[in-house]
Order: structure tokens, then C-alpha cells, then sequence
């Protein structure tokens, strides 16, 4: 069984993925409370999951939670009529339900593309067979409010042997000495994994960061690895979910 969010079909609007058609699969539950967090619903397990029956159309129809995996794979390969590039596995964090998880991508069609926090290490290892491409975050201090550091290594040395890109969202309160050593975890287990950074989506009080310390922070990323991009989320620029 899965406790779920949602389920619908969009337009990727963060990361090297952008504007590509996915299926989002929002599991329930967090294990952080990121101020930013612009689904703070998905933090907790719901009653009922809504389900959207024609890929884009929005006509979500309300299922009780949990869902049995067979019922929830039935629900996502069904919005595959439409060609996706892939199923997007996010949250909340996906891989506080890992054992669900690894049932259902066995159960899918389409690429599994997971989107994590990418602390949970000991979970990806489970998972991580069945995964095609990993959309990393690593969480500043000043965003997290503690250390990550060892997790975020361990996580990241996993998920380099797939396709593996990192995250790091960047707001008015980041410092140069955090995005350093953010810097440098990704190089030292390599430096041509692909690094975004995200300018905050200002919520909940959070400090947008200065468009010419972007540029700096971006300077600084470059001196140590090989691709570095400055991406913001783009589908609330479209008004897509």
C-alpha cells in the first residue's frame, strides 16, 4: 500500500528535464519542513489522493488512501496513453514509502525519474535498480537549519553509477562558504555531474537571493565543476501544477 497526493500529468519545470511531459507521482510524507516547500500538504498522510483521469485535462477524481500498488500502477500507466518522457517520483519525499516504492516502478512503463531530498541513503540503495534518473537536492544549512553533509556524500556516491543530476536552491540567506562545500562534495565524486541553481520561489517569508550574487555563486561553482546552470521553476511561471 501507498499513501499518495496526487497523481496527474505536466510539464517538468525544474532541472536538466525542463519542459519535457512527465506523470507526477507526489507521495505522502516528509522527513524535513523546508520553509520553501511549495507542497507543504504532501508533508503529512491524507485521507484521500486525487487522481487525474485524462492526461492534462485536470479532472481529478478523489480515491481513499492507502492505495493498493497494483490499483496505483493501473492509475499511472493509464495516463500513458498520452507519450511521456517519464514518471516523475516525488513528494514529499518518495523514499519515506521506499518498500512501496520499490513494488511499484516494478509495476511502471515509462522511465522512473526520481526527485529527492537526497538524504535518505540507506533507502535509495533499495530503489535504486529500478531508477533511471535522479534529481538530487542537497539542502544548505541555512535552508535545512543542520548538516547534511554525510548523507548528502553518501547519497550522491550511489546515485552517480545512474543518471544523476543535483539541485541546490539558493536563497537571500545562502552563504559563499555553504555553496563551497556544496561545490566541492559534487566534485569529489565527479565533477561532470550536472549542478543546477535554483533562485528561490519567495514563500513563506523566504529572502529571494540577489541576481548578481547568483552570477557570482554560479562563478564560483564553475571553478570546480563542469556544468553549472541557474534554472528558477519555471512551471510557475506557466501556472502548471
Amino acid at each position: 500500500m501507498a499513501n499518495i497526493v496526487e497523481i496527474f500529468s505536466s510539464i517538468q519545470g525544474e532541472g536538466l528535464y525542463i519542459g519535457t511531459r512527465q506523470v507526477f507521482v507526489r507521495f505522502a510524507g516528509c522527513n524535513m519542513a523546508c520553509a520553501y516547500c511549495d507542497t507543504p500538504e504532501s508533508r503529512t498522510f491524507g485521507k484521500e489522493a486525487l487522481i487525474e483521469c485524462t492526461p492534462g485535462r485536470r479532472d481529478f477524481s478523489k480515491i481513499a488512501n492507502p492505495l493498493s500498488i497494483e490499483c496505483l500502477a493501473q492509475h499511472i500507466n493509464s495516463l500513458l496513453t498520452l507519450r511521456h518522457h517519464s514518471i516523475s517520483l516525488t513528494g514529499g519525499e518518495p523514499l519515506c514509502q521506499v518498500d512501496a516504492l520499490v513494488e511499484l516502478t516494478a509495476k511502471l512503463d515509462a522511465p522512473k525519474y526520481l526527485e529527492t531530498n537526497g538524504i535518505l541513503f540507506e533507502q535509495l540503495a533499495k530503489i535504486l535498480p529500478q531508477l533511471d534518473i535522479i534529481s538530487m537536492d542537497i539542502k544548505l544549512p541555512s535552508i535545512a537549519g543542520k548538516e547534511y553533509w554525510q548523507e548528502h556524500h553518501e547519497f550522491l556516491r550511489l546515485a552517480s553509477t545512474k543518471e544523476v543530476f543535483v539541485k541546490i536552491v539558493v536563497t537571500g540567506q545562502s552563504s559563499k562558504n555553504e555553496l563551497q562545500q556544496a561545490f566541492e562534495l559534487v566534485a569529489s565524486i565527479n565533477k561532470s555531474i550536472p549542478v543546477i541553481l535554483q533562485p528561490v520561489t519567495p514563500l513563506n517569508g523566504c529572502e529571494s537571493v540577489l541576481p548578481a550574487d547568483i552570477l557570482l555563486y554560479q562563478e564560483q561553482a564553475l571553478s570546480v565543476l563542469s556544468s553549472v546552470r541557474v534554472i528558477p521553476q519555471t512551471h510557475k511561471f506557466m501556472g502548471q501544477l
